[in-house]
């Protein structure tokens, strides 16, 4: 590379490379989403290449994650070591993809209730000898699977979403196959962002059987916005990795 010193960047030319106002450049300067800019004699901003590979960056990991995420993960990777850095990138790509696995599983648990011809039904304790021990799972087991707490499952169950069998004297819940695909439906429905009302609704439609439709579309929407999230990730990449090496190199002399 050129030894020689690059012309500092204006506001006015951050904004045009990055896609963001003039006044947007300012704010997430003043929220650390990229570092504070060298001042010049009279008092302007006098930005790096570097500032425009940060809010390329923060834009591509806004969509993935959210903008709250994307602000602490930029502010941990200017500081963090290669492995560090590594790490936190990898564990955003994990959660997609954990995320992309759920959703997939409900589908699939609707598709098991479409090719069964009927929905997930409530069963009395009275049904419970006719349901095999290997299909069911334990209120922990059906948590750990779903990546939630049991006072989760619980709390579900007291809104009407799920509704175990309850066997032994101590009343302990067991899930059958049918609580179960109704569970991760509901699950993939709360991490899209529904409300507990608008879940009702929809596992409401699934027990009369006419909701099958609707359900399978907001979940094929679930799934296409984790592809969005994903792609707007890979394409933040080349410009995360320069924030990541930024961190490695001394600052320059004055």
């Amino acid at each position: 590379m050129s030894g020689a010193q690059q012309a500092p960047l204006r506001t006015v030319d951050v904004a045009g490379a990055s896609g963001y106002s003039l006044q947007q450049v300012r704010d997430l300067e003043r929220l650390g989403v990229i570092p504070p800019a060298a001042r010049s004699r009279n008092g302007y901003r006098s930005y790096a290449p570097l500032h425009v590979q940060a809010l390329r960056a923060y834009r591509g990991l806004a969509r993935a994650v959210g903008p709250v995420a994307a602000r602490q993960l930029l502010t941990e990777l200017r500081t963090a070591t290669i492995a560090e850095a590594a790490s936190a990138v990898s564990a955003v790509h994990v959660r997609l993809a954990q995320e992309r696995d759920e959703a997939l599983r409900a589908q699939q648990a609707l598709h098991a209730i479409r090719a069964e011809g009927h929905a997930p039904t409530f069963r009395s304790a009275s049904d419970a000898a006719s349901t095999a021990e290997r299909d069911t799972m334990t209120i922990t087991q059906l948590a750990g699977a779903l990546g939630v707490r049991p006072s989760t499952l619980r709390f579900w169950e007291q809104e009407g979403l799920v509704s175990p069998e309850r066997v032994t004297s101590l009343r302990a819940r067991r899930y059958g196959l049918s609580d179960i695909r109704a569970a991760r439906i509901v699950a993939a429905l709360r991490n899209a962002g529904y409300g507990i009302p608008a879940v009702r609704e929809i596992i409401g439609g699934l027990r009369r059987l006419d909701g099958l439709g609707e359900t399978e579309r907001v979940l094929q929407q679930r799934l296409d916005q984790i592809a969005a999230r994903t792609v707007a990730l890979l394409e933040a990449g080349t410009d995360l990795a320069a924030v990541v090496r930024s961190a490695q190199r001394p600052p320059a002399a004055g």
